[in-house]
């Protein structure tokens, strides 16, 4: 059994991906956009929406997550219950992963030290996504 994260941007998928893969080095591995789908009658594609991302497979380090823009609705739904986390090697790519991440976003904890390790933030992303990011203390790196 595999669990993957599935994020639905609201139409800004595209956006969110090129971000990601500024940002955090993501890859795209697999992409199709909704007039790449056979037709369906019972589910036509809704004018407008023929170039959004209907499904893609992304990876950020050796995690592989998956998006779409979803239903590109007129009020956008937001990301709640959840948060990402992203666990780096060292203090310094952590606070530069933080700052990459709150880059238009905001910050819910600012990148400090904590009695758990030695550099932790939270932000929540442009696209409404939470982030947590920490260098564990040596003797506390989970293994992945």
């Amino acid at each position: 059994m595999q669990v993957q994260p599935y994020l639905f941007f609201n139409g800004r998928c595209e956006e969110a991906l090129k971000f990601y893969g500024d940002k955090l080095g993501a890859e795209v591995i697999f992409q199709m956009r909704f007039k790449d789908a056979p037709p369906n009658p019972q589910q036509p594609i809704r004018p407008g929406t023929e170039n959004k991302i209907m499904h893609c497979t992304f990876r950020i380090g050796s995690t592989e997550l998956m998006a779409s823009d979803g239903n590109c609705d007129e009020t956008p739904g937001t990301h709640t219950g959840y948060g990402l986390s992203i666990t780096v090697d060292d203090p310094s790519q952590g606070e530069t992963t933080f700052n990459a991440m709150a880059d238009g976003g905001n910050v819910v904890m600012p990148w400090q030290p904590t009695f758990w390790s030695t550099g932790f933030g939270m932000v929540v992303d442009r696209f409404g996504v939470m982030w947590m990011i920490t260098n564990p203390h040596d003797g506390d790196k989970h293994p992945s």
